[in-house]
């Protein structure tokens, strides 16, 4: 029985309402009554299971609307193409899903996957079979073949990791209609990509206007809505007026392209918790000085956008894009909430509300999840202390004592430990070139250095 009242506990109910005292009742797998309604019909019901939460933060539980399960903290695309199987790639997306339970996010937007197989995972999941966060996902990300985010390492026809490139409108139509088929809650479009010999010039959009109207057109006869991969301003602004659903990224808008995504109100989840843990801490992991002022421009040249659109009533949703080496599961969920605070001047309520309640529509649930109101599904988490005070306390799995899913606790167990997988990941001789100043110490001369170049 997932019936229970929560009590004793400070609710912070996703709107954006400040924080308050008061009981929770779950009826059914959803939020029965709040405060004294909640307390006065538990009183009736002696056979309750209670569950106190005093010193805890009740809350809905997060929403990452950018995490790609798949991908398993790659270090590097290469490792994402070359290094997966198709069945052990969902395996090991099954075991870190757990991890993002204990992190408390109890719903994800899986935007691309390998093999399109974060279908079969989600499905898993609805079906009891393995433990892990309500999913929505897309299957193959569109690209042309001009390529998406890896330049040459993408092949120009069919799939490459989680690519698929099409080359004309029936191939368009056909993929968008297969993908549907096969089980796509999205359609995923790389809008932009990396030009090798271009790349001085950042990443480029690669459709026509024709071909980014003509996805959204057959995948809306559908009732499917299509995200896009948007960096610049005259792909953004293509997406949003060629009917996108939702928009990642849209960095570096010009006055055009913000006025589209505001006229349409296209939500935006920008992603930038990447680019913040690479600011805040890429000093730790050697990146190079103006790697760190790269990847702080992205955010900084975005502020002024970023907050116009939120003031304008975009939404802004939360994606940490975890799947990769500097953004591994289970660590960075609640980080793009910092983020907003940090950058776009919002207070913690408002970044706790683009997290839940907002996020809400990355999984097609918007309504039904993400608030803690009577008639909503009941995914709620209790966190220790305030966290309307402290966001960084989500950070931290410890603080996290209970995890919720239409009223059904999760098991929020570290998983257990897990053992190198051979072949898995790329083969390195070494993170450095071996010249011979690293050999031999400073000062040493090194005209004729010896060097020994990195795997990739």
């Amino acid at each position: 029985m997932s019936d229970l009242v929560i009590t004793g506990g400070r609710i912070v109910d996703g709107t954006g309402n400040p924080a308050y005292d008061g009981s929770v009742l779950i009826e059914d797998g959803r939020i029965a009554a709040v405060g004294v309604s909640a307390d006065k019909r538990a009183k009736e019901r002696p056979d309750l299971r209670r569950l106190d939460a005093s010193g805890h933060t009740v809350m809905p539980g997060l929403i990452d609307c950018h995490c790609h399960l798949s991908f398993d903290d790659a270090g590097s695309n290469s490792e994402i193409f070359f290094q997966r199987r198709n069945a052990l790639s969902a395996l090991v997306a099954s075991y870190n899903a757990r991890k993002l339970l204990r992190a408390g996010v109890t719903g994800l937007l899986d935007p691309d996957s390998t093999f399109e197989n974060m279908i079969d995972l989600r499905d898993a999941i609805d079906a009891g079979i393995v433990e892990g966060p309500r999913m929505s996902c897309g299957a193959y990300a569109l690209i042309t073949g001009v390529g998406g985010t890896a330049g040459r390492l993408i092949n120009d026809e069919g799939t490459t990791g989680y690519y698929m490139a099409v080359n004309s409108k029936d191939e368009i139509v056909r993929e968008v209609r297969r993908q549907i088929k096969q089980g796509a809650d999205w359609i995923k479009v790389h809008v932009t990509g990396i030009i090798p010999r271009q790349a001085h010039k950042g990443e480029l959009c690669c459709w026509t206007m024709d071909e980014l109207k003509l996805i959204c057109d057959t995948a809306h006869d559908l009732e499917t809505p299509v995200m896009g991969h948007c960096r610049g301003a005259g792909a953004t602004q293509k997406a949003a007026e060629a009917g996108f659903d939702l928009i990642f990224h849209a960095t570096a808008m010009d006055d055009a392209a913000l006025q589209a995504v505001i006229d349409r109100k296209v939500p935006i989840a920008p992603a930038l918790t990447f680019q913040a843990n690479m600011v805040d801490y890429g000093h730790k992991i050697g990146t190079a000085d103006y790697l760190l002022k790269l990847f702080e421009s992205e955010i900084t040249d975005s502020i002024a956008t970023m907050k116009t659109a939120h003031a304008e009533g975009v939404p802004l949703l939360t994606g940490s894009e975890a799947g990769f080496s500097l953004v591994p599961y289970g660590d960075w969920h609640y980080r793009e909430m910092e983020v907003f605070v940090k950058y776009f001047d919002m207070t913690p309520l408002e970044a706790i509300q683009c997290a839940t309640q907002k996020s809400a529509f990355g999984i097609k649930m918007a309504g039904e999840v993400g608030v803690i109101a009577p008639g909503y599904r009941a995914d709620v988490i209790c966190v220790k202390g305030k966290v309307e005070e402290d966001i960084a306390l989500l950070g931290d799995p410890g603080n996290i004592s209970h995890v919720l899913i239409e009223g059904v606790a999760k098991d929020l167990s570290p998983p257990p430990p897990r053992k190198p997988i051979p072949g898995w990941r790329l083969a390195s001789i070494g993170d450095t070139r071996l010249t011979r100043e690293v050999a031999f110490g400073p000062g040493t001369p090194s005209d004729t250095p010896l060097i020994v170049e990195e795997l990739h």
